[in-house]
């Protein structure tokens, strides 16, 4: 770098010795003002005597606080450079010396070193006038040595770069006069030296220079245009050259700070005076103002005693004359404690860990207040933190530190208020909070609800079965605060622990992993480790003992008299034996404990059980009543042994006693001795099992009968409710008898009811010879049924009685309607008519017989017919009510409803008990009624061409139509 030959580098370091040690010293360094970005300013880890590894291991960095960071640290190589190009115009305006201070901060261990780079500026702004031509009205009566004072030029620079000269062209009148102002500036003055003359020159024009003094040298210019008046040739004066005052800062706006007075001697309008402020620095015009003639300064703006401590205003006197005088008012700010202290945390931690040690560093802080003196004097404190203290390092920097043990189970996290507060009056604070996090370390150990454990699980137990839970918790987080149940080792009876009992490892469940006897262990010990996730773990043990309880799973053993499969055991006993004699004593154990073992006897079966009784505690079989003759000889009794266990358990033995005097006696008769046949288990097991098998085969055919039944109701329930129309069917058999009519010699009667029956159906058939209606020629009319008498069916259940058949109904063979034909079977089918009198058969044509034969129906509707056939038969043969009989035409084409006599009067039917009857009021309602349906018959000839039968539409007919139209 080149910069040694315009500027040398001022490097300063300064190591000073603090009490505590954080701030170990502090540097200087010295640059240009405008230098590029990544420029060097120094090597602060050679001047400062750091490894560069501290500064990486440390983290260093720079806290600039609230100012822009124009410097940046290169911690690879230990460089401080310029991070934004720096002018020192702009960062500190007149002030000099123009400095940046920061402070380089590094960790583990907490240090800082404060450091100060001085900004020199360079000739980089030329001077320049803040109006772009001045202009002046001189009377020509003005007296040689006359001042007239010029806008100053400003330039940004200091020191020799600074404004330094002037100069003024042409001198033909004026010439340049530098007096020296207060504050320590050059005022520019224009003095008279040779008098104006107006008629010569009115205008004069003149060209004001201002230089620098840098090197190359800059310069400004301003044209400046004189007006020369007539005759005023006294000058304002001011009363006193400097004008002082004090100002408090915040003080409100209008107020009257200071009056300037100047006087001139002349009258008239030369003598008249206008005050104004000449300051060309900026911001003066926006916090005062001066009255134009009485000369008043008020404030108009925000007054800071920070922003500024003085100010100095230039005041300017004229009169019409354009002849001015000058003066100066200083103002004092005056400060007032209106800024609080401000806190900058410049380090902080998130948080450590509880086993730190006390002093312990927590957070670094900065600490101003932008009053001066007592209100800018700062105290920092804690509240309510007794772990944690604050102590001033140094000036205006604070650091907090431990002040005890830290414990995270007492306390995980604390808040640390900082408060630092001035010293003025009123005192005013800031407060700021830190949030510590105190992390964990694992220093407790798990601890279990109880000092032992006692559980206890029943015998006969299924592998695998939780048997109790121990728990145990630690007062640390997260990993250190995982239990983990272990399962010492050890050995229950040279038996590792391992195969008897497991634990869960995160739930601490102990199971079961064999079934338990009670009869082989009744008890053991073993111990449970919980133990935590820390780095080292930390553990502690527990004692569990298990108790195994009994269970009734051990049936009673009869131990006497021993059972042999080989050999039949007898006990003896003398005819003479009186009651109570003791015969034998059963004895049995039984291998459970408790109330499981408790045994009792009793006699299940015997021989004669009147003779022997079996002690229930003892198993003592005595005899009851005193031994006769008459008492068999070979006796056996069957006793039963049983726990007291829930549920119970038990054992039979069998005692052969014998009833006799002697040895010889007892041994001939048991040579032979039948051994009587035990029961047999699988012989029950079958028996029951064909118990079952009947069982489920007659509750099978039930429920199929039953379904059957249902069935066959249902069907007769469809055809119930059916609405179809009934078209019969007659099969076309058909032949002429003598010429006279189409009856064969055998026929079949179907007699079908209306679908409103709802009981009775028949269908009897008989030889031609039984089936031939005699009726009188003369007996011309029809069957008709009377509307206004009840139908038969709305009374299904009335008992009718009946009368034997008459054989007097029949048809001669004269009397057969229709033509004659040969004698071929054939059927006949007599309908009866509904209430309403109409018929599901086709028009009066069809009646005819004239017409076409309509097409077989289908199997459903033959179904339909012949339920309809039955139930019309069983209504006549109940009684014959008024109707109208209707016989197919197809026996005739020529055979009507005229044709067929009336044989009301006396009529049977073949094969039936009913008598068919008729009253003497029903002939001439018959007679009415056969001339009213003789009317409603078309003539013949209307029947020649017409069509097939067509069934009646139903409203179900109708639904199922409209259905198929639809789809």
């Amino acid at each position: 770098m080149l910069l040694t030959e315009t500027m040398g580098w001022q490097v300063l370091l300064l190591f000073s010795t603090l009490p505590l040690c954080l701030v170990h010293g502090q540097i200087s360094y010295s640059i240009p003002e405008e230098m590029s970005k990544g420029s060097l300013v120094g090597n602060i880890a050679q001047d400062l005597g750091l490894d560069i590894k501290r500064l990486k291991t440390g983290n260093a960095r720079l806290h600039v606080g609230n100012s822009a960071e124009y410097i940046e640290l290169n911690t690879d190589r230990g460089l401080l450079l310029i991070r934004e190009r720096i002018d020192r115009e702009a960062l500190c305006k007149q002030a000099t010396p123009c400095a940046l201070h920061f402070q380089i901060i590094l960790e583990n261990p907490i240090e800082f070193y404060r450091v100060t780079i001085e900004i020199k500026d360079i000739n980089d702004n030329a001077p320049i006038f803040k109006m772009d031509k001045m202009l002046f009205e001189i009377s020509e009566s003005a007296a040689r040595g006359a001042k007239f004072i010029l806008e100053k030029a400003v330039d940004s620079d200091v020191g020799t770069n600074a404004l330094q000269s002037y100069s003024l062209d042409p001198t033909n009148h004026f010439a340049l006069k530098l007096a020296d102002s207060a504050d320590g500036g050059k005022e520019v003055e224009m003095v008279l030296e040779k008098p104006l003359d107006r008629e010569k020159d009115e205008h004069l024009s003149l060209t004001l220079t201002a230089f620098d003094g840098g090197n190359p040298q800059m310069s400004g210019t301003v044209q400046i245009h004189v007006t020369v008046l007539d005759a005023n040739d006294n000058a304002p004066l001011f009363t006193q050259p400097t004008y002082k005052g004090t100002l408090t800062e915040n003080s409100p706006k209008g107020t009257l700070l200071i009056t300037v007075t100047a006087t001139d001697k002349d009258k008239g309008i030369n003598g008249v005076i206008n005050y104004s402020i000449s300051n060309n620095v900026e911001g003066i015009l926006n916090l005062f103002e001066m009255h134009e003639t009485k000369g008043e300064l008020r404030l108009i703006g925000n007054v800071d005693y920070e922003h500024s401590k003085h100010y100095q205003l230039n005041i300017k006197a004229m009169d019409q004359g354009g002849l001015s005088d000058s003066c100066k008012i200083i103002l004092d700010i005056v400060d007032l404690n209106d800024n609080s202290p401000v806190i900058d945390l410049m380090s902080k931690t998130q948080s450590i860990p509880e086993d730190s040690v006390s002093q312990t560093i927590v957070a670094v802080m900065n600490v101003h207040d932008a009053d001066s003196e007592e209100n800018g004097q700062v105290k920092c404190y804690l509240r309510n933190n007794a772990l944690f203290m604050i102590e001033n390092t140094s000036s205006g920097f604070y650091s907090i530190r431990t002040d005890g043990e830290l414990d995270r189970e007492t306390a995980s996290e604390y808040n640390i208020t900082v408060t630092c507060s001035d010293e003025g009056v009123p005192s005013l604070s800031s407060s700021v909070t830190l949030t510590l996090q105190i992390s964990d370390v694992n220093d407790n150990a798990p601890v279990f609800e109880r000092s032992s454990y006692e559980a206890y699980i029943v015998e006969n137990n299924t592998p695998g079965v939780s048997i109790f839970t121990v728990k145990a918790t630690d007062a640390d987080w997260k990993q250190n605060a995982r239990v983990s149940y272990i399962l010492e080792d050890s050995s229950v009876n040279g038996v590792p622990v391992s195969s008897y009992v497991s634990v869960s490892a995160d739930s601490g469940v102990i199971h079961a992993v064999r079934s338990f006897d009670y009869e082989q262990i009744k008890d053991f010990r073993f111990c449970v480790k919980a133990q935590d996730g820390g780095s080292p773990p930390l553990s502690s043990n527990v004692t569990v003992k298990i108790q195994i309880q009994d269970q009734n799973d051990n049936p009673p053993q009869v131990l006497y008299p021993v059972q042999t499969a080989g050999s039949v055991v007898a006990e003896m006993v003398p005819r003479s034996a009186d009651v109570g004699y003791l015969v034998t004593k059963v004895v049995a154990v039984d291998v459970d404990s408790g109330q499981n073992a408790w045994l009792s006897y009793k006699l299940q079966k015997a021989t004669d059980r009147v003779l022997f009784e079996v002690g229930s505690q003892n198993g003592e079989i005595r005899t009851v009543r005193q031994v006769t003759e008459k008492d068999l000889l070979k006796q056996r009794l069957t006793v039963i042994v049983e726990d007291n266990g829930q549920p119970s358990r038990s054992a039979t033995v069998i005692v052969n006693v014998a009833v006799a005097d002697s040895f010889p006696e007892v041994l001939s008769e048991f040579t032979d001795f039948p051994h009587d046949k035990e029961y047999n288990d699988n012989l029950t097991f079958y028996l029951v099992l064909a118990l079952a098998v009947v069982s489920f085969l007659f509750i099978t055919c039930l429920v199929v009968i039953i379904s059957v039944k249902i069935y066959r109701w249902r069907q007769s329930r469809i055809l119930y409710h059916s609405s179809l129309p009934v078209i019969p069917y007659y099969p076309p058999r058909y032949s002429d008898t003598l010429g006279t009519g189409t009856l064969p010699h055998t026929y079949n009667y179907e007699v079908c009811r209306t679908t409103d029956s709802r009981k009775s159906d028949c269908k009897f058939g008989r030889a031609g010879s039984q089936n031939v209606l005699i009726m009188d020629p003369s007996s011309t009319g029809t069957m008709q049924r009377m509307q206004s008498e009840k139908s038969i069916l709305d009374e299904p259940d009335s008992p009718l009685e009946q009368k034997p058949p008459n054989n007097d109904w029949r048809f001669t063979q004269g009397q057969r309607p229709g033509p004659s034909g040969p004698h071929m079977p054939y059927g006949t089918h007599i309908r009866w008519t509904p209430k309403n009198g109409t018929r599901a058969t086709g028009g009066p044509e069809v009646a005819m017989g004239t017409g076409p034969w309509p097409q077989p129906p289908t199997e459903a509707e033959q179904l339909q017919a012949l339920m309809a056939a039955a139930n019309e038969v069983s209504e006549a043969t109940a009684t014959l009510g008024p109707g109208t009989m209707g016989l197919s035409t197809r026996y005739s084409p020529q055979f009507t409803l005229q044709h067929v006599p009336d044989y009301r009067q006396n009529v049977y039917i073949p094969g039936s008990t009913a008598t068919l009857t008729s009253n003497p009021q029903q002939q001439q309602q018959q007679a009415t009624a056969q001339q009213a349906a003789q009317q409603a018959l078309p003539p013949p000839q209307a029947s020649a061409q017409s069509e097939p039968p067509k069934a009646v539409q139903t409203p179900a007919s109708k639904k199922k139509s409209t259905k198929k139209e639809k789809k």
